[in-house]
């Protein structure tokens, strides 16, 4: 047979016919599929962002817990997070897609829940025993999260946020680049807030006065590339974040 055959030009073209019948009917199922995957992943990012949300409620209010019991500190968790998310963004770590780092930022003190009352907030010298029993609470509270899945790096900031660039801190001793980034970071940042906040004892100093400070103890009790990271945040932003916390 040629393609001059009329029975021929028929089949070719009921085949043909035939092909984008499949074809349109491929097409269609493709698109079903594709409309059910961006429905299945909506309802996963609305589940996980629902998630997250309760971690976040969750995680504050466990740090508003532990801040209760000292009216002096109140919001010191949520600026301390506040500032060392800054610098950390300054320091180059990607700060976005995990809150982990946050959430150590948040929680770092929930280890003082063990601490009695009556050292806590002692006003007189401590005994070496009451000193012991402070520099305990890192250790503590990493134990109280440590079956914490969601947590993750977040646990390696409660144990080591009180660790000294030289290696002089606790409760581990670690020194320089043993100590976790993060935790490099919250020490700027937790000293930032600590001299910027009115004490009993004490005014606040101001921003200026409380970078130098910082500034004098690059390399010793702090990482210097974190106190340059530091130092590229300028202090009115400091100051809008605190007048925003609070």
């Amino acid at each position: 047979m040629t393609l001059s055959d009329p029975q021929e030009i028929d089949r070719l073209r009921a085949e043909l016919e035939r092909h984008e019948r499949e074809a349109a009917v491929r097409e269609s199922q493709l698109a079903r599929y594709a409309a059910d995957l961006r429905e299945t992943f909506k309802q996963e990012r609305v589940a996980a962002d629902a998630l997250e949300a309760s971690y976040r409620a969750t995680v504050r209010a466990l740090a508003n817990a532990v801040e209760a019991r000292d009216a002096y500190t109140g919001k010191h968790a949520e600026r301390v997070a506040a500032y060392g998310m800054e610098i950390a963004t300054a320091a180059g770590m990607k700060v976005g897609g995990s809150p982990q780092m946050e959430f150590g930022f948040l929680l770092h003190d929930v280890g003082k829940v063990a601490v009695p009352d009556a050292i806590l907030f002692k006003t007189s010298k401590l005994t070496d025993e009451e000193y012991a029993l402070i520099c305990r609470h890192p250790v503590t509270g990493w134990e109280i999260l440590r079956d914490i899945d969601f947590l993750g790096d977040a646990k390696l900031v409660v144990r080591h946020h009180h660790e000294r660039w030289d290696g002089d801190g606790y409760p581990d001793r670690l020194a320089g680049e043993a100590i976790p980034l993060a935790a490099r970071v919250f020490a700027v940042a937790d000293t930032l807030d600590a001299l910027t906040t009115d004490r009993p004892y004490r005014p606040a100093a101001s921003f200026s006065d409380a970078r130098a400070e910082i500034g004098r103890a690059s390399g010793t009790q702090f990482d210097p590339s974190v106190v340059e990271a530091f130092g590229r945040v300028d202090n009115a932003h400091f100051e809008a974040i605190r007048d925003q916390v609070e």
